[in-house]
C-alpha cells in the first residue's frame, strides 16, 4: 500500500517527514511511502538517514515537487496558483491512483482545500470535515469539525456525525458509536439556533444520539463521537493542546520545588511518563479529513517522527477499512 506524505509540510523540516517514513515502512512490511518535495533536497537526506538500508530505500520513493504553501497563505489562493505546491502534487498522486492517501503537515487548509479540488467530495457530502481524536477516561473520543467549517447549517452537523461515526466505528472498533452534541448543557432545549436544530435531526436519525454533551464531559469517555460546528471545535481543539502542556509543566516545576518531590518522583515516573503518552497529540495519528472523495490525514504543525508514523498508519488502516465506503453506505442507508 503505497501512502504519499507531504515532506515538506510543518514547522520542522524534512527530517521528521523521513524519519516518520522510515519508522512506518519498519513496522508494516505491506507500505511504502511516496515523499513528496524537491527532489534535491530530499534525496540526500533519506540516503542518510536510511543508513545503507537498501531494503527501506527500496520501499521509499521521492517524488519531485518543487513548491510548499507556508503557515501564512491563503489556502484557497495558494492551492490555485501554486499547482507544483507538495500538498497538490501529493492529491495529485492520490486522484492518479499512484498513492491511496496522503498524510501532510502542513498549511490545515491548503490541505483541505486541495484534497476537495483534486479530489472532490464522496456522494452526498455537502461539506468535509476535519475529525480529530482526543485522550479521555476510556477510549479516545473523535470530535468533529475541528476547524474546516466555522459557519455551519443543522444538515452540517448531522452529515459530520455519520461520517464521524462511520470512522470511529472502523478506526477503533465500536459496534455502534455513541454521539453527543457539544453544547452549553445537556438539556434538550440549550444552546443555539444551530444546535438545537442539529439536535432534533440527530434525534430522529438511526445513528446511536445520546443527546447533548457540555465540555466538561468531553473527557469522561461516555461518548465516542462528539460533533460541533469547526469554529467551537478548532477552540476546544487549541484549548485541549494547551492545557495539556500547561499540566505537564506545572507538574514539572512542582516536582523540582522540593526533595521530596523529586524522591517521589523517582517511584512514580512511570505513571508520569504512561500519562504523558495519553496526552500527547503524537500518539494519535493526526486528524483525517472526512468527506473527500480519497482519504487525506492533516498533522500537527510540530509533528514529530512519532507522530508522522502514526499518521502514516492511521491513513493505511483508513483506506484498508474501507472508511469512504461506510461513509457513503450510511448516507444511503439512512436516506431510505
Amino acid at each position: 500500500m503505497r501512502i504519499a506524505l507531504d515532506a515538506m509540510g510543518g514547522d520542522r523540516g524534512p527530517e521528521m517527514a523521513i524519519l516518520g517514513a522510515l519508522a512506518a515502512v519498519q513496522e508494516q512490511n505491506e507500505l511504502s511511502v511516496i515523499l513528496v518535495g524537491p527532489r534535491s533536497v530530499l534525496e540526500p537526506r533519506l540516503t542518510e538517514k536510511a543508513g545503507g538500508k537498501g531494503e527501506l530505500l527500496e520501499r521509499i520513493s521521492v517524488h519531485h515537487a518543487s513548491d510548499v504553501i507556508t503557515m501564512d497563505e491563503s489556502p484557497v489562493d495558494a492551492v490555485r496558483k501554486k499547482k507544483e505546491a507538495t500538498v497538490v502534487v501529493g492529491f495529485d498522486l492520490v486522484r492518479d491512483g499512484q498513492a491511496m492517501a496522503l498524510v501532510s503537515a502542513g498549511n490545515s487548509g491548503a490541505t483541505m482545500a486541495a484534497a476537495v479540488k483534486k479530489l472532490g467530495r464522496l456522494p452526498g457530502i455537502i461539506r468535509p470535515g476535519i475529525a480529530s481524536f482526543f485522550p479521555t477516561l476510556k477510549k479516545p473520543v473523535m470530535l468533529m469539525d475541528i476547524g474546516a467549517n466555522v459557519d455551519c447549517r443543522p444538515q452540517h452537523l448531522y452529515q459530520f456525525a455519520v461520517m464521524a461515526s462511520s470512522c470511529s466505528r472502523l478506526l477503533h472498533d465500536f459496534e455502534r458509536p455513541r454521539i453527543g452534541l457539544l453544547s452549553i448543557g445537556e438539556e434538550t432545549g440549550k444552546g443555539n439556533a444551530l444546535v438545537k436544530e442539529a439536535h432534533e435531526l440527530l434525534k430522529r436519525s438511526p445513528l446511536n444520539f445520546i443527546g447533548n454533551v457540555e465540555g466538561r464531559d468531553v473527557y469522561k469517555g461516555d461518548v465516542d463521537v462528539i460533533v460541533c460546528d469547526g469554529f467551537v471545535g478548532n477552540i476546544s481543539l487549541k484549548i485541549s493542546e494547551g492545557l495539556a502542556e500547561a499540566a505537564m509543566q506545572m507538574l514539572k516545576q512542582e516536582i523540582m520545588n522540593t526533595w521530596r518531590a523529586k524522591l517521589g518522583y523517582l517511584f512514580i515516573r512511570k505513571a508520569f511518563a504512561a500519562f504523558k503518552r495519553k496526552v500527547d497529540y503524537a500518539e494519535y495519528g493526526g486528524a483525517p479529513l472526512l468527506g473527500i472523495n480519497g482519504t487525506g490525514i492533516i498533522c500537527h504543525g510540530a509533528s514529530n517522527a512519532i507522530a508522522i508514523r502514526n499518521a502514516i498508519e492511521v491513513a493505511a488502516t483508513m483506506v484498508r477499512n474501507g472508511v469512504n465506503d461506510a461513509i457513503v453506505g450510511s448516507l444511503n442507508e439512512y436516506a431510505a
